[in-house]
């Protein structure tokens, strides 16, 4: 499926140009009622943390109430939906994933096109993968891991949360980089492949740094690298995939999307207050924590994001022949 990037670059950039006055007019200053927060994820996630951590955040900046609404299923696509039978008013956002980048090429036949869809309203974060081992495989690091899978090939099994996840894509591309053959096995979620992994029922996941880390720094887990192209602050003891495999980069990110057609000054309030909330010392921290790099920008600069992102996983995903569940 081929996606106009181009188009949806345009748009996003002309988005300040949009004539919005008389919308404006008749909702008065924006936000004059609650708004709602769909998460397509359910509750205790990485995904409904940043959510929540946030609409705290524009409720006290803004005077009125972000409610954050778990619609799970579908890999999100639920959630996408909701959103787009809802008003373009800026009345109802979506928590924008990897999965949106990694759904245009992995379902055939949704009922929506997302970079033509969805105006992007700003990033928030991005969040290594972690490779980890249970400790029983024998290797200490990524070279040593790859000597040891192509030395038993189609013996090593692979975890993820599912087909389609980041932990899945994670895993397909170094698969496709290093040559290596692992059998991969796909949970309903990251907690049941993590309890695995650590019983020994499988031996490598390429787990989402905030559900792994925990694991790691108990020693239940070996972490071998992190996915991002750059050591994360949150293990800076272990190294980046790309110190030893060139060009790999992985992660997990998150921002704010809205119905196309939204007025363009409900965008920039919206774009300008998640800038200001995850630029705020006590929020980065909490992102910190778990692993996550809080990240600023424009609208057109989450557009960038959002194209790219398709068109890196789409190669990935048809490579791999990676079906959905």
């Amino acid at each position: 499926m081929k996606f106009p990037r181009r188009q949806f670059l345009h748009l996003a950039a002309a988005a300040a140009a949009l004539p919005a006055a008389s919308q404006i007019a008749r909702t008065g200053t924006y936000p004059d009622r609650p708004v709602h927060w769909i998460v397509g994820a359910p509750p205790g996630g990485a995904l409904d943390f940043a959510a929540r951590l946030l609409s705290r955040w524009l409720s006290q900046r803004l005077g009125q109430a972000f409610v954050v609404e778990n619609r799970t299923g579908s890999g999100g696509n639920i959630a996408t939906e909701l959103v787009l039978r809802s008003p373009p008013d800026g009345y109802t956002l979506l928590l924008v994933a990897l999965t949106a980048a990694v759904n245009a090429t992995l379902y055939d036949n949704l009922p929506f096109n997302f970079i033509r869809d969805i105006a992007p309203v700003a990033p928030i974060s991005r969040e290594p993968n972690v490779m980890v081992v249970h400790p029983a495989v024998p290797a200490k690091s990524v070279p040593e891991f790859i000597a040891y899978a192509k030395a038993n090939p189609g013996k090593i099994t692979m975890a993820s949360s599912g087909n389609g996840t980041s932990v899945h894509i994670a895993g397909e591309l170094f698969k496709i980089m290093t040559g290596v053959n692992l059998i991969h096995v796909p949970y309903r979620g990251g907690a049941p492949a993590l309890t695995d992994l650590i019983a020994g029922q499988v031996q490598v996941m390429f787990a989402i740094a905030s559900s792994s880390i925990e694991y790691v720094r108990a020693g239940k887990l070996r972490a071998l690298a992190v996915t991002t192209t750059a050591r994360s602050p949150a293990l800076p003891e272990v190294p980046a995939m790309s110190e030893f495999v060139p060009g790999y980069e992985a992660s997990t990110w998150l921002g704010v999307g809205v119905r196309k057609n939204t007025p363009a000054e409900i965008i920039n309030t919206l774009n300008r207050e998640v800038n200001a909330g995850i630029s705020d010392p006590k929020i980065k921290e909490r992102f910190a924590d778990l692993g996550s790099t809080v990240v600023a920008g424009s609208p057109s600069d989450f557009a960038q994001q959002i194209a790219d992102e398709t068109e890196k996983w789409a190669k990935v995903i048809r490579a791999a022949n990676i079906k959905p569940e």
